[in-house]
């Protein structure tokens, strides 16, 4: 889920956080129901990461913004792949609950 979703945004973005806010319960709530089965549920919020996604809006004023801003930003999906393997890599009886990844001059 992206770290976007972490952040209420006015206008166009106001669905796509309450989507994002109901992974984020969604999540929760199943961590919080499987504690006995031995399920451990990560929930990864990664910021500008180096994807197709930049490509993906049919807006051109939009999609030139999100082009822009992940020019400057994006770190490599390498990361990303990283972090999960850090969740998983855990003893059985420990779990990463949430991890936020996003470069470090990203501001939210």
């Amino acid at each position: 889920m992206p770290v976007a979703g972490l952040k209420v945004v006015a206008g166009r973005g106001t669905v796509y956080s309450g989507t994002k806010f109901a992974v984020k319960a969604i999540s929760e709530g199943l961590r919080m129901e499987t504690p006995k089965d031995n399920i451990r549920v990560t929930t990864l919020y990664p910021g500008a990461v180096e994807s197709e996604l930049k490509y993906g809006s049919s807006d051109p004023e939009a999609s030139a913004g999100i082009q822009a801003f992940y020019k400057e930003y994006e770190i490599p999906a390498d990361l990303v792949a990283r972090a999960i393997a850090y969740a998983i890599e855990q003893p059985e009886d420990v779990a990463i609950n949430e991890i936020t990844l996003r470069p470090t001059k990203q501001e939210f």
